[in-house]
């Protein structure tokens, strides 16, 4: 670490002098460099908090360091490290409990990813291990989480969301026609809705239908698994969730669905008792999350040394063509890391975890070829997280095996083609334009002015065969039938549950279900470690992090939380819509991804 410090010192200080920022701020920059490497202290009868507010991804998110010293934002935590803290906790003598609290807005993952971090909690408590968790609001999604635990409790002043789950789609036709915008769209498949935004005001009833669908099949899995810890059936729970909005303390207490009332001193004062704490100390001895996962694996790695090695290779994010940005799968940049793995003769298995709406069907397609190579001679597995439809499922389909949670979003087999054009804007404004050309179709990508009925027929082709190809491909892979994959197609969004049952995914289970079943697949019997891909590339990330434009903005990034103003949860949708559409980089304009607007709330 020293070493690292005295050749990048130079470096940090010419940038914080250059951009003008306080010495107090590049002396915080410094401590943190120095102590990031030093390994939390786990004491004897310490508590491990999770705080349900910690935002969660799949793979790991390089926060530079001065990304981190400029921001006020929660550094993530990969799904993986909180899963093996949690089962690491379960086993530690010095871990007496669990407290589960949130101390700000929900972190935002998706149902499939938060099932995994329950089952992992009902593991610690399964142990012997008390878990308590307590909140002045809880939301649905915490409470599911939460619900695992031996005591719930809530402010006397505090309220629970129990009233189930919604989709509000956001529709900008009536936007995009004020402002003289046209969208021409070629599509295959009844269910393909991504589209919709800009042709429609309102939900189509095929749209409507598989949302409705997939919405009860997650709460459903909500409804099971909530009711199972708090002694109570579905139907039960149901009928509640018909009668309030919000239940408050009093109302919530006596449904059964919470423990007790209680303020947050004495709930302090239970845990101090659990740690074996004075009574007049200020907090109860305890370490978070993020700090024991480190400590718990410094101990795993030292147990399984092993040049044998179980890939873990995370697909997160929009699939683009090219290189792609931070947040988003590059088609090119993601199919050069699975060539390093591919000719790494350490590397003897794969695990292929999906967490993406799709995206370029050409990038998609480059990815999925480097896929199909590495099978001929390893295992590969896929684990599919909150989201792994359209594109994401066109990755993941030439594996051997594929796992999905219940309350997992995938399917949508389809294609669509997008041509925006701003002729009507333009020409309200006073701009025109004219053509000069040496072939019929020469300018038929311009945004000038709308496709003609024949060139519309050229893209529609496209479209189809790219359809075609995508049918067949999920009938070879899948070995189903090309005539029942084009009846379960049709641009369709499946839960797990479902998609278990249809044949599009082989077994219900998380990332370990799907890392112990590549070992297995691959005979490595109890030698072999994980080894996690893409990984940091070197200097220039350890100071500004995978996305380094974020250290210097000006502007907060919204990010959809469930305690913001109804207001700002508008404008997020709005902005999360743009985004969307600016990572349509296909270069032949054809899709295969989710519904933009698909948010369960």
């Amino acid at each position: 670490m020293r070493d690292f410090l005295k050749n990048v010192l130079a470096t940090v200080l010419g940038i914080f002098i250059f951009l003008g920022l306080s010495v107090s701020t590049l002396v915080g920059l410094i401590l943190l460099l120095a102590t990031r490497d030093v390994e939390p202290q786990v004491r004897n009868r310490s508590v491990l908090v999770v705080d349900l507010s910690q935002p969660i991804t799949d793979g790991k998110r390089t926060v530079g360091a001065l990304s981190q010293a400029l921001s006020n934002e929660p550094s993530s935590m990969q799904l993986r490290s909180v899963l093996t803290a949690l089962n690491h906790a379960a086993t530690d003598k010095r871990i007496s409990g669990v407290y589960i609290h949130s101390s700000g807005a929900s972190n935002g993952a998706g149902f499939a990813t938060l099932k995994e971090m329950r089952e992992a909690l009902q593991r610690v408590r399964a142990s012997g291990k008390r878990v308590i968790a307590y909140n002045t609001d809880w939301s649905e999604r915490e409470y599911y989480v939460a619900s695992v635990a031996d005591t719930i409790a809530i402010n006397p002043m505090g309220s629970l969301e129990f009233n189930g789950l919604s989709s509000q789609p956001l529709f900008l036709k009536g936007f995009l026609d004020k402002y003289g915008i046209n969208v021409q769209v070629t599509r295959v498949g009844k269910y393909k809705s991504a589209v919709e935004p800009f042709l429609l005001n309102r939900l189509s009833p095929e749209n409507r239908q598989q949302t409705q669908t997939l919405l009860q099949d997650v709460w459903g899995e909500f409804l099971r698994a909530t009711g199972e810890a708090r002694k109570r059936t579905p139907a039960q729970l149901q009928a509640i969730a018909n009668q309030q909005v919000i239940l408050l303390a009093d109302s919530a207490t006596k449904q059964g669905l919470i423990d007790r009332q209680a303020y947050q001193d004495e709930i302090l004062d239970e845990l101090k008792k659990l740690t074996g704490s004075d009574a007049k100390s200020r907090t109860f001895r305890q370490i978070s999350l993020k700090e024991y996962a480190s400590v718990a694996e410094t101990a795993i790695n030292k147990q399984t040394k092993s040049n044998r090695k179980v890939a873990v290779v995370y697909a997160e994010g929009d699939i683009v063509n090219g290189q792609g940005d931070a947040g988003e799968i590059g088609g090119d940049r993601f199919a050069r890391e699975l060539r390093k793995i591919r000719h790494n003769d350490k590397v003897k298995a794969v695990v292929l975890r999906v967490n993406s709406p799709g995206g370029s069907a050409t990038a998609s397609e480059v990815i999925q070829r480097e896929i199909a190579l590495i099978r001929k001679t390893k295992p590969v597995i896929v684990s599919m997280g909150s989201v792994a439809a359209s594109g994401g499922y066109w990755i993941a389909m030439d594996s051997d095996r594929i796992f999905a949670e219940p309350n997992t979003i995938t399917g949508s087999i389809g294609v669509f083609g997008i041509q925006p054009n701003v002729q009507k804007l333009a020409n309200n404004n006073g701009i025109t334009w004219d053509s000069v050309k040496t072939g019929q179709f020469a300018d038929s990508q311009t945004i000038t002015r709308p496709k003609t009925p024949a060139e519309l027929a050229k893209v529609q082709v496209l479209v189809d065969n790219i359809y075609d190809q995508f049918l067949t491909k999920v009938a070879k892979s899948r070995k189903l039938d090309k005539a029942k994959v084009a009846e379960i197609a049709q641009g369709r969004v499946w839960s797990g549950t479902r998609a278990k049952q249809i044949g599009l995914v082989d077994d219900l289970g998380g990332l370990e279900a799907a890392i112990k079943a590549a070992a297995t697949q691959a005979k490595l019997g109890d030698d072999w470690q994980v080894e996690e891909y893409p990984q940091p590339r070197g200097l220039e990330e350890r100071l500004f992090g995978d996305q380094p434009d974020q250290a210097f903005a000006k502007l907060p990034f919204l990010k959809p939380t469930e305690k913001a103003d109804v207001l700002t949860k508008e404008v997020i949708k709005l902005q999360n819509e743009l985004s969307a559409f600016r990572s349509l980089n296909d270069p032949r304009g054809i899709y295969t991804r989710l519904p933009f607007t698909l948010w369960i709330e």
